[in-house]
């Protein structure tokens, strides 16, 4: 399962429309260095919250902000300098890093097996591994907008979400926000953030 082209946010959008949208910009931009028709649509964006709710318009709207201050190139070589090269990067987008200190470890082999039983496997195109930050939103973005409703449903997102998104999102955040060289991409950790934190709330409310 690839990331797939999405178009911005729109506050028009109903909830969970806005939600499935948003899932699918994060894949986007965490997933690989943004190609420049991704900044550029970031950049032509509205400012105005991209999902229900005021508490996203500011992180929204930083993000919206930072694109527009920075080129293309500027970003771009952003993302290698935080996620790319050869060995250890800067900053780590993998679940099972932050879950148990090492990559490919038994959370690893946990989520296999739920994607696995909600009928979901990697596609082999693909170069990272499922804990993949970007991997995770776009399984959380078939369980909001699939149509198989045994499978995408509340009940189904609230499990995969609290298992293997809410325990480490927030450090991933952290380590962005604080990073030296993270500017587009602190911003974008900083809509992270708040996005993580309104889904965790709204499942908290379902328990």
């Amino acid at each position: 399962m690839m990331p797939a082209p999405t178009s911005m946010p729109s506050p028009a959008l109903d909830e969970e429309t806005a939600r499935s949208e948003l899932y699918g910009l994060l894949a986007l931009l965490y997933y690989a260095s943004p190609a420049t028709e991704l900044i550029a649509n970031l950049r032509l964006a509205a400012t105005d919250a991209p999902a229900a709710g005021a508490f996203l318009e500011e992180p929204w709207r930083a993000l919206v902000g930072v694109a527009r201050e920075m080129t293309d190139e500027a970003i771009q070589s952003e993302y290698s300098a935080l996620f790319g090269g050869i060995g250890k990067p800067e900053v780590y987008l993998y679940g099972s890093h932050f879950l148990s200190g090492f990559l490919n470890e038994k959370p690893l082999a946990r989520l296999r097996t739920d994607l696995g039983q909600l009928g979901l496997a990697r596609d082999e195109n693909m170069s990272e591994t499922e804990d993949h930050f970007a991997y995770l939103c776009e399984v959380m973005r078939y369980l909001i907008a699939g149509d198989d409703v045994t499978v995408a449903n509340l009940t189904r997102q609230r499990e995969f979400f609290s298992v293997h998104v809410q325990p480490w999102v927030m450090t991933m955040c952290d380590n962005l926000q604080q990073h030296p060289k993270a500017r587009f991409y602190a911003a974008l950790a900083g809509l992270t953030r708040a996005f993580m934190g309104v889904e965790a709330q709204g499942f908290d409310m379902l328990a």
